[in-house]
């Protein structure tokens, strides 16, 4: 007979990486902000015009939340890279002058490495931002920005992922000091400093969660909308809702949503909203009044006022500048993953077909 004792708990190893967050998010402010502001500098100096980013899974959701820091705040155009066009395809962009950005928590996917060498070969400046600064991803790239999460042991991102969020925004915020460009809202101030308080809050009310929980416990898919700085939250969000509890969860940006896909929105469809405070927040309104009319089942993370016109939701900490509120949004969403996969007897720790390492080339 077993002894209890040793038998896993479902759910204890993400619970335990998630509940890490606010002091992942304190050291890389004590130990790697500056390491992140000299490599900031560094890359200033250099001059890029232009900016390409390079992920996959939820890595990818975190460079997409750099590219709206880095056309936002620094007024550089950016992109995501399709990394087969040189993988697969051999093609041979001319990279002078690019920076070319590369994000991954273990820094070990083959494409992710060869796609780096190839933007250095083609004149690019690489950077990796990693959870591995021994990474064959370091290795190969000129700089490199560890973001100190400590080992990642459930197979769902967590403490990675807003650890990379972070690290991006010291990163751009960097940038944009040493280029004498306004710094942000947040920068300096006790918006970023005050974040891993405010995680460790959002984090213990996780008793509101579980009740948001029951509500999809037995949902057949989802729908997840958000705008501007909170539409790479959507897209997170819906990629933990899939790995974890296995229903088909899609994420769209608000404004595509009512290009079509407003029509699969009945009065029976879950749709979660993530509504900053903030621009984008004020886009995303025509798209809530739309499925309020057509009695869509909406929850919103936001504004305890939007909370409020919903059927439910999850009211995030007032005051804080809408380009960091990523890193507080998805806290919520990462517990409401964990909370229906165990409502529906799933170990979130470790998701069927999935490895921790995911070498795509």
């Amino acid at each position: 007979m077993s002894d209890p004792q040793t038998v896993p708990v479902p759910g204890r190893i993400m619970a335990a990486e998630m509940a890490e967050q606010p002091a992942v998010l304190q050291r890389i402010l004590d130990e790697g902000a500056p390491q992140i502001r000299e490599v900031a500098a560094q890359i200033a100096a250099r001059g890029p015009r232009f900016v390409l980013l390079t992920a996959r899974g939820t890595s990818d959701n975190a460079a997409l939340y750099a590219k709206y820091l880095i056309e936002i705040l620094l007024g550089k155009p950016a992109g995501l890279t399709s990394m087969s066009t040189t993988t697969a395809y051999g093609a041979k962009p001319d990279l002078t002058d690019v920076l070319a950005v590369t994000v991954s928590q273990s820094g070990g996917s083959p494409d992710l490495v060869a796609s780096t060498k190839a933007a250095r070969e083609a004149g690019a400046i690489t950077l990796a931002v990693t959870n591995n600064p021994a990474s064959p991803l370091a290795e190969v790239s000129e700089f490199h920005i560890d973001v100190l999460a400590g080992p990642e042991r459930a197979l769902p991102a967590t403490k990675t992922y807003t650890a990379e969020l972070l690290a991006l925004y010291l990163l751009v915020e960097g940038l944009a000091e040493a280029w004498g460009l306004p710094r942000p809202k947040a920068g300096g101030g006790s918006a970023v400093k005050d974040l891993p308080g405010l995680a460790a809050g959002v984090l213990a009310r996780k008793a509101e969660v579980k009740t948001l929980a029951e509500r999809y416990r037995f949902a057949q898919r989802l729908v997840i909308t958000s705008r501007g700085y909170g539409y790479p939250t959507a897209r997170e969000a819906a990629l933990k809702l899939m790995e974890t509890t296995y229903i088909p969860a899609t994420p769209f940006s608000g404004a595509d949503l009512l290009h079509g896909p407003l029509a699969m929105v009945d009065n029976v469809s879950p749709v979660i909203a993530i509504v900053p405070d903030g621009k984008g927040g004020e886009a995303l309104q025509p798209v809530l009044d739309r499925l309020r009319g057509r009695g869509a089942d909406l929850v919103v993370i936001g504004r305890q006022e939007q909370v409020e016109a919903a059927s439910a939701g999850f009211a995030l900490p007032a005051g804080v500048p809408e380009e960091v509120q990523p890193i507080l949004e998805i806290l919520p969403l990462q517990l409401l993953a964990h909370e229906i996969t165990i409502a529906r007897g799933q170990d979130p720790d470790a998701p069927r077909a999935l490895a921790k390492v995911t070498e795509t080339r």
